[in-house]
């Protein structure tokens, strides 16, 4: 198992993607704090696959967004499963609007929830990977911060930066033996690209011409936390069908 004996975090690990990637991680021996925002029974149910797969689990509940929730939720990790190796960046909702229509508070709240949680949750659990010289930190943005996205000028925004964060944090911390990269899936069958799924146009742009399953999206997520890709970090890693092309 390429993850054996790791201790990972998966934000917005309960849904979509991210549980996809816990019960991975799980499959392959990590132990998986799953953390949600609000849906208990989803968090719960995740964390009992995982505990199935003969790992231990922890569901807990943190706004990434709030600094210190977010250092409370890695510290929690740390207490509960002995420590963090791995920690994607997952979480993330869509507040849609036009450019000149858009509401502040919903600028200010996609910001929030990718790039400051980003950076919020990488500091504290940073500092854990440093004591011990070795980590693999995995950001997760989206075609919309490539290509940009009408309607979403918010979260297309806030993506772009992650690649920023992501290339600046792999030379400050590789030092250290910390790896940071970027995944950008493609549009999955998810809660959040429900609407997108029913546009043709959108699938038509996909080279293998369909969307993707989560569990076709996780074992890149498990690549770059193993050893495989211990000399790979600050890299933008595509896992979209052929979508960006």
């Amino acid at each position: 198992m390429k993850l054996e004996g790791k201790k990972a975090i998966v934000t917005g690990g309960s849904r979509g993607i991210g549980r996809a990637i816990a019960l991975m991680y799980a499959k392959e021996g990590a132990d998986v704090l799953v953390n949600y925002h609000s849906n208990d029974a989803a968090a719960k149910e995740t964390v009992a696959e995982i505990e199935k797969l003969g790992r231990k689990a922890v569901a807990v509940a943190a706004d990434v967004a709030n600094y210190k929730s977010a250092q409370n939720m890695v510290d929690e990790c740390v207490k509960q499963l002995g420590g963090v190796d791995i920690l994607v960046n997952n979480a993330g909702v869509s507040k849609p609007s036009m450019l000149l229509k858009m509401k502040e508070e919903d600028w200010d709240a996609i910001i929030d929830i990718h790039l400051k949680a980003a950076f919020n949750t990488s500091q504290a659990a940073g500092r854990y990977m440093k004591e011990k010289k070795y980590g693999k930190i995995i950001n997760v943005i989206s075609t919309a911060g490539i290509f940009g996205t009408i309607g979403q000028i918010n979260y297309a925004s806030a993506k772009a930066g992650i690649i920023g964060f992501t290339k600046s944090a792999s030379r400050e911390l590789g030092r250290y033996g910390i790896n940071v990269n970027v995944i950008c899936p493609g549009i999955t069958k998810t809660e959040m690209t429900g609407k997108l799924q029913t546009d043709e146009k959108y699938e038509g742009r996909i080279q293998l011409g369909r969307f993707a399953e989560p569990e076709e999206i996780s074992p890149a997520f498990v690549f770059l936390a193993s050893d495989d890709a211990s000399y790979i970090t600050g890299q933008v890693l595509g896992v979209d069908g052929g979508y960006i092309g």
